[in-house]
């Protein structure tokens, strides 16, 4: 999802006629771009692997890599070698010095997520949010501080808020998706004392928080709808896979109880969040109303 996130927002959004952008950032300088956000993800997966050890046993036992595949003392090479590759690639990739905390901040946020915070309430499902949703301005960025224009058109400024819309939906839907998976996992959480959401004001209730950000992103996602009316193309394609899938959503969410149901629903999330980026690739055809 990573990967496709930053390719659309390249692509589909910055590279596009219609926001007539004079910005440049080559292929090659995109891919090395690419590359270290997914070393850095990769090794925040793995990092937090090692830590879920005993919960996944518990969680998901089809699935425990570390210990069963290859060691833990295997597992942390590996996170090392591919977290200090990331980090490279972004030394590497900084115009300036002080950009490289563009990827060392992300990698220590990573760590601290799957060491500490994840298993406070609230912070650290806003915590993982922040970082999916990262990837897009990050993206963004890095296309805006290659070129040399110091002043903003129209279209730039316009273009600043789309990606700042996708950002909003990438954060929303995936802090819902977090709480959907403490939910599903909280019999593995209780066995290591955490504190997640669930565990801290039971489930029901952490579902209805989960629904209360469901309800924004409904909001949020109306309003952006409408302001796109006149554009049928997307409008449909709006309604159809993202605002009817959510409503089911809200539907399925509100009557959810079984560990299964939520697992179900976090697919769902899943799903919409993959239509949502694909959406992207509409503003390849939209017209003046935008403007």
């Amino acid at each position: 999802m990573v990967l496709l996130t930053m390719i659309l927002t390249k692509y589909a959004l910055i590279d596009n006629d219609v926001f007539n952008n004079s910005w440049f950032f080559s292929n090659i300088q995109f891919t090395y771009l690419t590359l270290a956000v997914i070393l850095i993800t990769a090794g925040g997966y793995i990092i937090n692997d090692i830590f879920d050890v005993e919960t996944d046993k518990i969680n998901r036992n089809n699935k425990v890599l570390i210990k069963t595949i290859f060691s833990k003392k295997k597992a942390i090479k590996i996170y090392f070698i591919l977290t200090l590759m990331g980090l490279l690639l972004g030394f590497l990739m900084s115009f300036k010095f002080y950009y490289f905390f563009y990827f060392l901040i992300p990698t220590l946020f990573l760590f601290c997520y799957s060491k500490y915070l994840k298993k406070t309430p609230l912070l650290g499902n806003i915590i993982i949010s922040l970082m999916i949703s990262y990837v897009i301005y990050l993206t963004y960025k890095y296309h805006f501080i290659s070129g040399c224009c110091n002043t903003f058109s129209v279209f730039d400024k316009l273009l600043k808020n789309v990606i700042y819309i996708y950002i909003m939906f990438s954060f929303l839907t995936t802090l819902i998706r977090e709480i959907i998976k403490d939910i599903e996992d909280v019999n593995g959480d209780l066995k290591i004392n955490a504190k997640t959401l669930p565990i801290v004001i039971g489930r029901k209730r952490a579902s209805y928080v989960a629904f209360f950000f469901a309800c924004v992103l409904l909001v949020f996602l109306t309003i952006v709808l409408k302001l796109l009316k006149d554009e049928v193309l997307f409008l449909s394609y709006g309604i159809v896979f993202i605002l009817l899938p959510l409503l089911y959503f809200l539907f399925l969410l509100w009557n959810a109880e079984t560990k299964k149901q939520y697992s179900r629903l976090s697919n769902l999330m899943k799903t919409i969040m993959f239509f949502g980026i694909l959406s992207m690739l509409f503003f390849r055809f939209l017209g003046t109303s935008l403007f």
